[in-house]
């Protein structure tokens, strides 16, 4: 059987890795290079495309050509990008709920096929080192990943020849790659992993043997990315100061093939800049012949690049501490922090994530680590920097493609869903299924009845969220499982959800009487911008005592809507059968309901939830002798049935 390769297929740079004689390694390719870019170039020509290094080197003299950081548009929709995200050198174009399209010499493509000529070139590269075919993978993603962008990367290494063994989170691969598995029982460690294009930040637990991640914050749209155009912005501007060319026409945001290659070259050399920087304080940019008349040069330093970028760092923090609250965790609970994605590098990102943890320092010649009899009165957790944070996610994902294997057998890693999922009920609410941070794979289900007579069908409304109303949380698609008539409360429905192993949504709905039933794979799910999510987390917070209140509205409403048409029918039934005064006594109890329902009503729909239960209670104790009576008219009726009576 085929080997399986490890696979982080990155927003700057993706590697292939595998595990021999149970060391970990990541492979190179004919020319030693580790990192191959995630860059694609298509000749005008018509032949094969260029892929990694060559596509890079292309980039700058025909960049509307070639393609680099898809990562951002898979498994998107047309409508959830933005303006400024499309400010790429290549056309990109998507409408509505139509996936993103990249036109390349009057041909479209989408990410994931862009994506999956990164992974044959990884392919290829991984079949001439290991000397056999490979056809399995295990392929990292972001944590915060929805169900359409797996689903996209899953489609990506199957359009590369691959069969996908597992999806999983780059930070809980991370995890693996430091060796976490050696660190003492109920050890907690925090993984900060700021990438090209992406940020998690995602708390694990080790016990027995297990890795489990507590909770997983972050932002699909957040990474180095950011801080290279917030440099070329930088650049352009200075630029523009001397008198050169500018790549943007700022009134209408527009640009030409010129334009294009002087942006192109522009990137590339803020990027090396900011790589440089890592290292040292200071370093010179140059542009020349940015036109036959125009050269550039500028000297920039360290702390102008971390004035320049610090705001978009200090982004990160606040998914670190949303991190910790979903956890229950104060910083200084954790043994450590591990740092992943190439941007860690940075000396202003190591700086704020040690004093944002309080971490106490570290020692890196021995893996960020500390030995010593010192060791116990550290106060903070640990930052450990010991392994190459680039290679870090891939080397994980190799060493569980090694456990699907069979080759480790006392390790297992576990990784929880981000957001609760849920279905929406009768009277607008969502009701939980699966909870937030449940560890994956999960399975879960709940019976679900009609709320009104001779219903003949039951809509499922799959939600993800967490707040008490449906309209206030996502939608993830919605599907009608239809059976046959029958009074209300008779039906009996079981809505079963169950998260695979890659993270992805399959919902289940069974009619228990006919078993009919319907199965639906979400193909979406979270597809809104990553501010929203930020959005809802915080309102759910801040919103809590809103929300729950007008939960216990609705439920006390529904109650006396029931209690209402249950009064009314019994009257009816019973007409002529009561005392006068009696009935009296009753009318004067629904018309205080009916008031209680719509009295005070505020601009959220909900009213006095005192006087409604009140109201309720009331009802339900003037109404008990006629719910004898119609109990004794029942079981008359049932006994004439049988024939007991005449």
């Amino acid at each position: 059987m085929s080997k399986i390769v490890g696979i982080d297929l990155g927003t700057t740079n993706s590697l292939v890795a595998t595990v021999d004689s149970g060391i970990p390694f990541v492979i190179a390719d004919d020319e030693g290079r580790r990192l191959t870019p995630s860059v694609v170039h298509w000749p005008a020509s018509g032949d094969l495309p260029l892929v990694g290094h060559a596509a890079n080197r292309v980039r700058a003299i025909k960049p509307a050509q070639t393609a680099y950081s898809v990562k951002r548009f898979i498994g998107r929709r047309g409508s959830d990008i933005s303006q400024e995200e499309m400010l790429v050198t290549y056309p990109v174009a998507g409408q509505g709920g139509g996936p993103v399209k990249i036109k390349i010499h009057e041909r479209e493509f989408t990410p994931e096929e862009i994506s999956a000529e990164v992974l044959k070139k990884l392919k290829k590269d991984a079949e001439v080192a290991l000397g056999e075919a490979v056809t399995r993978a295990v392929i990292t993603v972001p944590a915060y990943f929805n169900d359409a962008q797996r689903n996209a990367t899953k489609r990506a290494g199957e359009l590369a020849g691959f069969t996908v063994e597992r999806i999983i989170n780059e930070p809980t691969a991370a995890a693996l790659a430091y060796g976490l598995d050696k660190l003492r029982e109920k050890s907690k460690i925090a993984v900060y992993d700021l990438g090209g294009g992406t940020f998690d930040l995602s708390i694990l637990e080790l016990n027995e043997g297990v890795f489990q991640v507590l909770s997983t914050n972050g932002n699909t749209r957040l990474g180095g990315d950011d801080l290279d155009k917030r440099m070329v912005d930088f650049l352009v501007g200075k630029i523009a100061a001397a008198g050169g060319p500018t790549p943007v026409n700022a009134e209408h945001g527009t640009r030409n093939t010129e334009q294009l290659a002087i942006l192109s070259r522009v990137r590339e050399v803020a990027e090396l800049a900011k790589i440089k920087l890592s290292t040292e304080t200071e370093t010179e940019i140059a542009l020349p012949f940015l036109t036959p008349d125009v050269s550039f040069s500028y000297k920039l330093a360290r702390v102008e690049l971390e004035r320049l970028t610090r705001d978009i760092i200090e982004r990160t923090r606040q998914h670190c501490i949303r991190a910790l609250a979903d956890a229950k965790l104060q910083s200084s609970d954790l043994d450590q922090i591990i740092l992943v994605g190439g941007q860690t590098r940075m000396p202003l990102v190591r700086k704020l994530v040690s004093e944002w943890f309080g971490c106490a320092e570290f020692e890196e010649e021995r893996g960020g680590i500390r030995l010593g009899e010192d060791h116990h009165k550290r106060t903070g957790p640990l930052l450990n920097t010991s392994q190459n944070p680039d290679e870090a996610v891939a080397l994980g994902a190799a060493i569980q493609a090694e456990i699907l294997s069979g080759g480790f057998k006392n390790v297992l890693l576990l990784d929880v869903t981000p957001l609760s999922l849920g279905i929406e009920t009768f009277g607008g609410l969502m009701n939980v299924i699966i909870p937030r941070n449940s560890t994956i794979p999960v399975k879960a289900g709940e019976m679900f009845t009609t709320a009104v007579d001779h219903q003949q069908s039951m809509l499922i409304h799959v939600l993800q969220g967490e707040r008490e109303r449906a309209k206030d949380n996502w939608s993830l698609g919605r599907f009608t499982l239809e059976f046959g008539s029958a009074p209300r409360g008779v039906p009996r429905v079981g809505v079963q959800f169950e998260i695979d192993a890659n993270g992805i949504l399959h919902v289940l709905a069974r009619d228990t009487r006919t078993g009919r039933e319907k199965i639906v794979e979400m193909k979406s799910a979270v597809d809104v911008d990553d501010t929203a999510v930020t959005k809802m987390v915080e309102e759910s917070v801040e919103h809590a005592f809103d929300d729950l209140g007008a939960r216990r509205w609705i439920e006390a409403k529904l109650k006396a809507d029931e209690l209402l048409a249950a009064t009314r029918k019994g009257l009816a039934d019973c007409a002529g059968e009561l005392e006068a005064e009696y009935e009296t006594q009753v009318q004067s109890a629904l018309g205080e309901l009916s008031l209680a329902l719509t009295t005070g009503q505020t601009e959220g729909g909900t009213g006095d939830l005192k006087r409604l239960q009140l109201a309720c209670a009331e009802l339900d104790r003037v109404t008990k002798p006629l719910a004898e009576l119609l109990m004794d008219k029942a079981m008359e009726a049932l006994l004439r049935k049988r024939g007991a009576i005449s």
